[in-house]
C-alpha cells in the first residue's frame, strides 16, 4: 500500500504503481463509445496514463486540459485520461472542453486496472476512486516514468513527464 493525502489527511491505496524499468501491466478500459481499449490496441505507441479520481473536480479537469495541449506536440505518443467516471460523462467533458488529443478511458468496470496499477484509494472520503498518478510507458510497454501525486488536490509534474518522453526519444 502507498500513502497519499487528501486535503492533508492520510489516504491509503490498494498497492504500488509499477516501478520504472518494469513491464507495464496490460489493461482493458472502456472508451467513450463503450468499446474496449486494450493494451493490445496500443502496441508500438508511447503512452501517458493520466490517472485521477474524477473529471468533476477542478484539478482533474485541469490535468486533462494540460495534457491535451502537451499531447499535440508528442510524436508517437497517446495520452489516456483514466478515471472511474462513466464513459458518457467523459465524452461530454471532452466534447464541451474541446479535448481532441487525449483518449478518455473509464475504469468503472475494470477492477483489474486499479489492482494491477495499485492506485485505488481504500479509505478516506474518495475511497473506491483512483488516486492521482501518471505512468509513462514506452513502445515496448516498459515503464519509463511513474508518479503517485502525494496530495490529491495537487497537479502532476508535467515537466517530468515531458522530460521522461524526451530522454527516451533520445535514447537515454
Amino acid at each position: 500500500m502507498a500513502q497519499i493525502k487528501f486535503k492533508g489527511n492520510p489516504v491509503s491505496t490498494n498497492g504500488e504503481l509499477p516501478k520504472v524499468g518494469s513491464k507495464a501491466p496490460c489493461f482493458s478500459l472502456v472508451k467513450s463509445d463503450l468499446s474496449e481499449l486494450s493494451c493490445c490496441d496500443l502496441k508500438g505507441k508511447r503512452l501517458v496514463l493520466n490517472i485521477f479520481p474524477s473529471l468533476d473536480t477542478s484539478v482533474c479537469a485541469t490535468s486533462v486540459r494540460k495534457f491535451n495541449k502537451l499531447a499535440a506536440d508528442m510524436d508517437n505518443t497517446l495520452v489516456i485520461a483514466i478515471s472511474k467516471d462513466l464513459p458518457f460523462a467523459q465524452s461530454r467533458f471532452c466534447t464541451t472542453e474541446g479535448i481532441e488529443n487525449v483518449i478518455p478511458a473509464s475504469a468503472f468496470r475494470a477492477s483489474d486496472f486499479s489492482q494491477q496499477y495499485g492506485i485505488e484509494m481504500v479509505d478516506g472520503p474518495l475511497a473506491g476512486l483512483l488516486a492521482r498518478a501518471v505512468v509513462v510507458i514506452d513502445e515496448n510497454f516498459n515503464v519509463i516514468y511513474e508518479e503517485l501525486v502525494p496530495e490529491i488536490t495537487q497537479e502532476p509534474n508535467y515537466d517530468a513527464v515531458i522530460a521522461a518522453l524526451k530522454n527516451k526519444k533520445s535514447g537515454k
